[in-house]
């Protein structure tokens, strides 16, 4: 097993899983149970929820993937071609259909 992705909270590490899955990529999260205890333990990265995947062989994609998720690409997949807002320049992903920005409706 190898670690591709720490979190800062749970749902982000089993978000970033379930965009791993819909690649192909069995993981598990770990170390969700101490997120609960964060007052009182150090923060740092063993404290964390982190993403481990299952095949080694996998880590490259799964590296990638990791990367797109965090340059805020997402997935391929589920969040299809960005568009950017020809108001104010923001990019946006497909699923939304106005900028979140200036409010101007994706044409």
């Amino acid at each position: 097993m190898k670690k591709v992705f720490i979190g800062r909270h749970p749902t982000e590490a089993h978000l970033v899983k379930s965009l791993l899955k819909l690649e192909g990529i069995e993981s598990v999260v770990r170390g969700e149970a101490l997120f609960g205890a964060l007052g009182e333990l150090a923060i740092t990265a063993d404290a964390l929820p982190s993403v481990w995947i299952e095949n080694d062989g996998q880590l490259s994609k799964a590296m990638g993937i990791v990367s797109r998720y965090e340059r805020g690409l997402g997935s391929p997949d589920i969040i299809g071609a960005v568009w950017r807002c020809p108001t104010c320049g923001e990019t946006l992903d497909t699923q939304f259909t106005t900028c979140w920005q200036c409010g101007t409706d994706r044409r």
